[in-house]
């Protein structure tokens, strides 16, 4: 029998969502979007035969669903993912996790008890060139991981002023947890290590200039907040001894988007890397896979070639969640990977606001 799926957000990650579920095996039973004509449209698109405008009507009308998809701002992941998990239901959750990291924490004792899957939309780790650096670091060709530098900055990238993603009460802060994919995703290559300390800076310089903005986002709100970062820097130690230096922005003065992660290990060094014409346009995209060697006394640079993923792993990370629902995949993510990331990004923050390291 195929997993039957209810969508809670009729936003623009639906359209990699439904692509997963269905390129998956799985059915689309229900969405549900407070913007009724939203999700009505939405049912239309992706056929989904069932339409709410309450996700909690959704979770009572629709017994049969297996699982839920939840795309909404940040402030409603924690306790839709908690409402679904309570009617039985395994929940995947557009990132970031939550506001926090005491969210998350909620969120897995909702999981536990329930004994359901929590996994996040961590697209990042499901792209070609990421599964195929992990096959070399599998491999022991990589050896340890050391240290690695983890950056996703913009020149021009603010996503719209004034609304859900500027108001730190909504989302819980600016690129520092909008952008947080390749903090993530060098820990995955790292073996997500137990964090011992962070220091950070957070920096507002160009947040209220309309000249910054991006091309991705939503409409200005010229009643709505922003009170959020425009760029952060930090630093992350280990308790193993591993390195982690981050550098994420919406608006800096860089010569162009850059999304990267580059690690050093004692056999290979490495980047997964993708450049973007445009700030913020994902179709203008040309990815980067290469392992850096010493052989034969020489300094050796091998390029891996992995298939294009315009839509940067988004399809095939959902994808995962319901194979893994099915028993047939491992999970690409786990709750405590999850609450690790958010400890580090509550850890930035705080680290900015008083100007010291933070002890995790």
């Amino acid at each position: 029998m195929s997993t039957k799926v209810g969508i809670i957000g009729a936003g623009g990650m639906l359209q990699y969502h439904a692509a997963g579920v269905t390129q998956a095996g799985g059915e689309l039973v229900a969405i549900a979007d407070m913007a009724v004509e939203a999700a009505q449209k939405a049912a239309e698109t992706y056929n989904i035969p069932k339409v709410f405008g309450d996700p909690g009507k959704m979770l009572e009308e629709c017994p049969e669903l297996d699982a839920i998809s939840v795309i909404v701002p940040n402030k409603f992941h924690k306790p839709l993912a908690i409402q679904g998990l309570e009617a039985g239901k395994h929940v995947f959750c557009e990132k970031p996790p939550a506001l926090n990291a005491a969210e998350v924490e909620e969120m897995i004792a909702a999981a536990d008890k329930a004994g359901k899957h929590l996994m996040f939309n961590f697209n990042n780790r499901a792209r070609p060139e990421s599964y195929a650096m992990m096959d070399y670091i599998k491999n022991g060709d990589v050896g340890d991981i050391l240290t690695a530098q983890a950056k996703w900055i913009r020149r021009t990238g603010i996503p719209g002023f004034g609304g859900w993603f500027t108001t730190k009460e909504l989302s819980g802060g600016g690129p520092v947890i909008d952008l947080l994919h390749m903090l993530d995703l060098a820990m995955f290559f790292m073996g997500y290590p137990d964090p011992a300390y962070v220091l950070g800076n957070t920096y507002d310089t160009f947040i209220q200039d309309k000249s910054f903005k991006g091309p991705w986002g939503i409409p200005d709100r010229v009643d709505g907040t922003t009170d959020v970062e425009s760029a952060a820097h930090g630093m992350v130690t280990f308790k193993n001894g591993q390195a982690l230096s981050l550098q994420i922005s919406w608006a800096e003065m860089i010569k162009r988007e850059e999304v990267s992660v580059v690690f050093q290990g004692t056999k290979a060094g490495g980047k997964v890397e993708r450049l973007f014409g445009i700030d913020g346009l994902d179709d203008t995209a040309i990815d980067t896979c290469e392992l850096y060697v010493q052989e034969n006394g020489n300094s050796v640079n091998r390029s891996i070639i992995t298939e294009e993923c315009e839509d940067m792993g988004r399809i095939r990370s959902m994808m995962n969640f319901l194979l893994t629902i099915e028993g047939k995949e491992a999970p690409l993510n786990t709750p405590d990977e999850a609450l690790k990331l958010m400890k580090i990004v509550d850890g930035i923050y705080q680290s900015a606001e008083t100007g010291a390291p933070v002890k995790l």
